[in-house]
C-alpha cells in the first residue's frame, strides 16, 4: 500500500490512461508538448459565460458524483474513473487528460499533497483527507473547481483546516469586486489563515480560466500588493483556490514532476471556484447542483 511507516503517501501504481470517445471535442493542447496560453484574454461575452457556466456545472456534477463515493477502502484511482465517466457521460472532455504530459482525467492530493496528486492505487484510509481537483473542457470552454473531502472520522485538528480553508475560498470570492486589484484576495485569505498559525502556499495560484485553461491571469491568494495590480473587472473569469497548511507553507515536488507536497509533510487543504465578475461582485459558476457552494 503506497504510504510509510508514518502514515506519509508514496508513490502508488497508474493503471492506462482512460479514453474519451472521438465524438467528444478535445482542447488544442492535448498531448502538445509546446504550446502558449496566454494572451487571449479574461473577458467574456454573456454567450461565452454561458459556455463557460455550462462546463463549470459538468465540472461541479462531477464532484457531487465523487463525493458520494469518498469512504475508506476507495482508491484515488477509482476517483479519477468516476470523475471520468461523468465527464464523458456529459459530453464534456476532462481537461487535465493530455495536458503538458498528464494522463489522468483529474487530481486527487492526500494529506500532505498540496496540489497534482496523481491517481493511482493509493487507497484512503480512515482519518485521511483527500482534495479532488476536476476540470471539464464543453463547447470550446473550461470550467475548474475543487473540494477536500474527509475520509471517515478525521482528527478535529484536519476538521478544522478542511472547514477554515473553504471559509477562506469564499472571503477570497466575497472580495472581488470591479475596480478593485487582485491583490485584495490575497489580503483576505492570507489574513484570515494567519488567525489560526496556517501556512498559506504562494507559488501556485489561482487563474484566469474559461478559454484558455490557465490564461496567465495570476489570482494571489497572499498578501502583496505592489505585485498583483491587475484590475478586476465586469465579465472578467478566473478561479480563486487558496491552499492553506498547518505547518510550513514551503513545498517540494515528487520525481513524477507533479506531485506537490508541504516540505514538512504536514496536513494540507484547498478549495476552489470558477467565477465571473457582475457589476455588484462575483457569481459562482461551479456552484453544486444543489446550489451549494
Amino acid at each position: 500500500m503506497p504510504k510509510d511507516s508514518q502514515g506519509h503517501l508514496t508513490p502508488g501504481l497508474h493503471t492506462p490512461r482512460l479514453s474519451v470517445p472521438a465524438s467528444i471535442p478535445r482542447p488544442y493542447y492535448v498531448d502538445v508538448k509546446e504550446f502558449d496560453e496566454s494572451g487571449h484574454g479574461d473577458l467574456y461575452t454573456e454567450e461565452e459565460i454561458d459556455r463557460i457556466r455550462e462546463a463549470s456545472r459538468v465540472a461541479a456534477g462531477a464532484l457531487d458524483v465523487i463525493a458520494a463515493e469518498i469512504r475508506p477502502g476507495v482508491t484515488t484511482d477509482h476517483i479519477d474513473r468516476v470523475g471520468h465517466e461523468y465527464m464523458v457521460e456529459h459530453g464534456a472532455y476532462p481537461s487535465t487528460l493530455g495536458y503538458r504530459g498528464y494522463a489522468k482525467s483529474l487530481c486527487t492530493s492526500v494529506n500532505e499533497v498540496i496540489c497534482h496528486g496523481i491517481p493511482d492505487d493509493t487507497v484512503l484510509e480512515e482519518g485521511d483527507i483527500v482534495n479532488v481537483d476536476v476540470t471539464a473542457f464543453k463547447d470550446g470552454m473550461h470550467g475548474d473547481t475543487n473540494r477536500t473531502f474527509l475520509v471517515g472520522e478525521v482528527s478535529q485538528e484536519a476538521r478544522d483546516l478542511v472547514e477554515r480553508t473553504h471559509e477562506a475560498m469564499m472571503r477570497g470570492i466575497r472580495a472581488c469586486r470591479p475596480g478593485r486589484q487582485t491583490s485584495v484576495i490575497g489580503h483576505v485569505i492570507e489574513a484570515y489563515a494567519n488567525r489560526f498559525g496556517y501556512g498559506t502556499v504562494r507559488e501556485y495560484t489561482g487563474h484566469g480560466v474559461g478559454r484558455e485553461f490557465h490564461s496567465g491571469l495570476i489570482i494571489p491568494h497572499y498578501d502583496d500588493p505592489d505585485r498583483f495590480t491587475d484590475v478586476i473587472e465586469e465579465n472578467m473569469v478566473f478561479t480563486v483556490e487558496p491552499m492553506l497548511t498547518l505547518g510550513s507553507a514551503r513545498w517540494k515536488t515528487w520525481s513524477d514532476d507533479w506531485t506537490v507536497t508541504t516540505a514538512d509533510l504536514s496536513l494540507t487543504a484547498q478549495f476552489e471556484h470558477t467565477i465571473v465578475i457582475r457589476p455588484d461582485g462575483p457569481e459562482i459558476l461551479t456552484a453544486s447542483l444543489d446550489g451549494t457552494v
